[in-house]
């Protein structure tokens, strides 16, 4: 566990850990390095694992304004300061949204990308669901919000698994590690969004989704732009959906996302 100064103050708290080809993971809008819990330990085999908490979250600091476009920058200049070259990058849900921000104002600081679990823009269902949240976590704390969003965020079978509680309490542990104000300020920033034109720009790209994901299914309604569109317009693009499986899919599925993962970046060649 480490922590990084960038150029205007703000610092960067990590986690490092494995060996092999870098990547680094970038966590939603409710959590911290947390998200990533269950997902490094099936990673750490394959990969040089870098968890961090974005400025804002948990024990990083941040001297600038938060949103999806300054993440993507404070991310980048992490990547050339820490590593000196570029990455592996997969962000899930609201990190999936700045690593695409990412490889599109700084494509120099990755490698391939992979997207687990969003949208590029929201569709109207989404932007209620996150008023819901926001007005939850204000008013009640980010344990609230926690339960609130799990409601949405995992199958309907994952509530009948006999660790389905442990997994809830991990959901609560690592959102609650973080004030509501960074939580608002990225739903805010999610639901202002549209990433749609970036998606031409995108390099190699995982597209990872879950079937019953209703935070940010793969197929939105008309007014959002999801994975359904992505694998179309982005170059060169993979979608996997595991089955069974919610938007918490890091959580949910770790072992499985983690496969999946491997074998996107094995398919490059990268040994490291």
């Amino acid at each position: 566990m480490a922590t990084l100064e960038l150029g205007d103050g703000s610092v960067v708290w990590y986690r490092r850990e494995g060996t092999g080809p870098t990547i680094v993971d970038i966590h939603g809008s409710g959590f911290g390095y947390r998200n990533f819990a269950m997902l490094t330990p099936h990673l750490v085999d394959s990969f040089d694992v870098i968890d961090l908490d974005l400025p804002g979250y948990g024990q990083s600091t941040a001297n600038g304004p938060l949103g999806v476009a300054e993440w993507a920058g404070y991310v980048a200049e992490f990547i050339e300061r820490l590593i000196g070259g570029p990455a592996y990058v997969h962000g899930t849900s609201m990190g999936a949204v700045v690593a695409t921000r990412l490889a599109a104002d700084h494509p120099e600081a990755l490698k391939d990308l992979v997207l687990s679990c969003c949208l590029f823009r929201y569709d109207n269902a989404a932007r209620h669901m996150r008023h819901t949240w926001k007005r939850g976590a204000m008013d009640s704390g980010m344990v609230q919000a926690a339960d609130q969003t799990a409601a949405a965020g995992f199958s309907r079978s994952f509530y009948d698994r006999p660790d389905a509680a442990d997994i809830l309490d991990r959901l609560r542990t690592a959102m609650g590690s973080n004030d509501p104000e960074s939580f608002v300020a990225g739903t805010e920033s999610l639901e202002a969004m549209d990433l749609s034109d970036l998606l031409p720009r995108l390099p190699r790209t995982l597209l990872l989704g879950g079937d019953e994901d209703q935070m940010t299914p793969p197929v939105p309604a008309g007014s959002g732009v999801g994975f359904d569109t992505a694998v179309r317009v982005i170059p060169n693009a993979e979608l996997h959906i595991l089955e069974k499986c919610g938007h918490y899919l890091v959580l949910e599925q770790p072992e499985r996302a983690a496969e999946v993962i491997k074998r996107f970046v094995s398919r490059s060649g990268d040994t490291g």
